[in-house]
This record gives structure tokens, sequence and C-alpha cells, in this order.
């Protein structure tokens, strides 16, 4: 009698066990891919022979980072370009978290791991770097799926000056003449967050000048990356977004953007939100700025560079 007790005991614990594990991979598979989707891939802008390189170290090699959003009918792409005042930069918030909110959008999404003054860095490298990026999408565009005539940028704080720059000056810098080089490098849409835009002036951000020129520059530099500036009317649609409370880079550089897109006819959208502090990202949790993700998808959408969302 004992031993039957026991084996019934034994028998009920295996069931028990089989159900558990039953329920633990109903629970995994309802996450779907996600819970099991691999690293982005990782390629450098320079295959070799990296222009400007002072070694071969990571931090001598700037790289895109790969986010192809798995539907993408719109075909846009977009180049990220994080803050970090170029002297780091900010890859979780205002880089990996941003590449998966686009390939929610169905927007393709391509992160610039772009050489800045903490890697030893300044002038003219971070251009160089961000607008490789640009041509190595356009290159790739079948491969990766994307309209090369819909490649845009994006960036935050230093990363937003990058991307106003890129928007705004033709190619600088040594080229190597590869079939990389041969692609435009200006591109179709900018998305400015809170960015540094004016050298030289009582608002600019002066960690990022210094980082980017050094203190002694000669004025023709500072007036060259001081982008307002240089806005004219091969400039792209730009949208802006700001707040009134950031005081490490003031609103005033996204407003005399805007001046300067009015002025020259480029298409541009700018939105200053009250609250909100700098480097927040895509702004969850605030009271207002966190409606800039949908303000700038809708805008997108009205330019064609996004496909509109089905009605529910």
């Amino acid at each position: 009698m004992v031993a039957w007790r026991q084996r019934r005991l034994n028998e009920g614990i295996g069931a028990m066990r089989i159900w558990i594990l039953g329920c633990l991979v109903l629970l995994l598979c309802s996450f779907g891919d996600d819970a099991f989707s691999a690293e982005p891939e990782v390629v450098s802008l320079w295959a070799s022979n990296v222009p400007g390189a002072a070694g071969t170290e990571e931090k001598d090699t700037p790289r895109l980072i790969l986010y192809p959003a798995s539907e993408n009918p719109s075909g846009t792409a977009v180049v990220i370009c994080p803050g970090g005042g170029y002297g780091g930069l900010a890859m979780g918030h205002e880089g990996h978290q941003v590449a998966e909110w686009l390939n929610q959008k169905g927007i393709s999404a391509f992160i610039c791991d772009y050489r800045h003054r903490g890697k030893g860095y300044g002038h003219p490298y971070p251009l160089m770097d961000v607008q490789r990026a640009i041509r190595m999408v356009r290159k790739n565009a079948k491969a990766w799926k994307v309209n090369p005539e819909k490649v845009g940028v994006l960036g935050f704080s230093a990363g937003g000056h990058l991307a106003s720059s890129v928007s705004t000056h033709e190619s600088i810098g040594e080229l190597v003449g590869d079939e990389i080089d041969a692609m435009p490098c200006r591109p179709n849409f900018s998305v400015l967050c809170y960015p540094v835009i004016g050298f030289g002036k009582s608002y600019t951000h002066r960690g990022s000048q210094r980082n980017l020129i050094g203190d002694k520059a000669e004025k023709e530099l500072v007036e060259f990356y001081s982008n307002e500036q240089q806005v004219d009317a091969k400039t792209p649609p730009a949208f802006l977004w700001h707040t009134t409370q950031d005081k490490a880079v003031p609103v005033e550089n996204s407003i005399e953007y805007y001046l300067a897109c009015k002025k020259h006819q480029v298409p541009v959208s700018l939105h200053v939100f009250e609250q909100g502090r700098h480097g927040i990202g895509l702004a969850v949790g605030t009271k207002a700025a966190f409606a800039w993700p949908q303000l700038c998808i809708e805008w997108m959408q009205e330019l064609g560079f996004a496909t509109a969302e089905p009605s529910k």
C-alpha cells in the first residue's frame, strides 16, 4: 500500500512538472520573436583605411548599428545621431530606444556611432562620419529595403547639431573614392531634438563648441558650424522640438533654425513645450513633451516619409 501511494505521488509530481513546463513555453511564445531577438548588426563605415584615424582600435572605427524595420511599406530610413556634447554618446535613450520606436512605426533606423572628442576626435570627423552613414544607407538601399530618396537624419542635442550640419553642408573631408562615396550625403529630411545650433552666440552650448572646434577656432570655422547661418534653399525639411525649461541648450537654438528655414522657404515645423529638462529622449513621463514622437510621425506622414497608421 505504501509503495502504491508513493508511486501515485511521483506520478502526480511528474504531471505537475509537465504542466508547469507547458505553461512556461506558452508564456515565452506569447512574447513573440522579440523574446529571442538577436543583437542588431553592426557594420564599419569604412572597411579599412578610415580617413583621419589615429589608430585601429574600436574608438577609431566609426560604425553603423542596423535596425531595419521588418515591415517598412514607406521605405523610409532614419540615421540617428545620439547626443553627448561631442564628448560622448548617449546611446541608450537617444539611440537604441529611438531606433526601436521608429521600427514600431515601420521605419528603418541606423544609429551612427560617430567619432567625437571623447574618442580623440574633433572637426571635421563627426560630420564626415554621418555623411558617410547617409551614403552607406543609400548604397545599401536595396539590401536594407529602403528608398534612397527617403533617408532622413534625427539627432539630439549635439547630435542635433550634427544632424543640422549634415543638412546644411556639402561633402567635407577626405573621400576614399569608393561606390559609397559616390552617393549623395544630404538627407531628405531632418528631425532635430533640443538641438545645439548656433556657435559663438549667447545661447551656445559651450561644451559642444569646445569639443568640436576648440576654444580658439577661427571666426570662419565658428560661423561654418553656426548652422542657422548655413540654411539655404537646398536645406531639407525640418521638424524641431525643444522645451522652455532647457537650461543646458536654450530654446533659442531651435527658434533661430526655424526662422532661418522660414526665411529660405524650407518646410519646417517647430514645437516648444514649457516643461522638461534637457536630454529627455522620447520624453516618456513628461506632461506635454511626451507628445513629440507622435507629432513627428504625423509630420513625416504629411511629407510622405511615413505611412499612415490604420484607423482603429
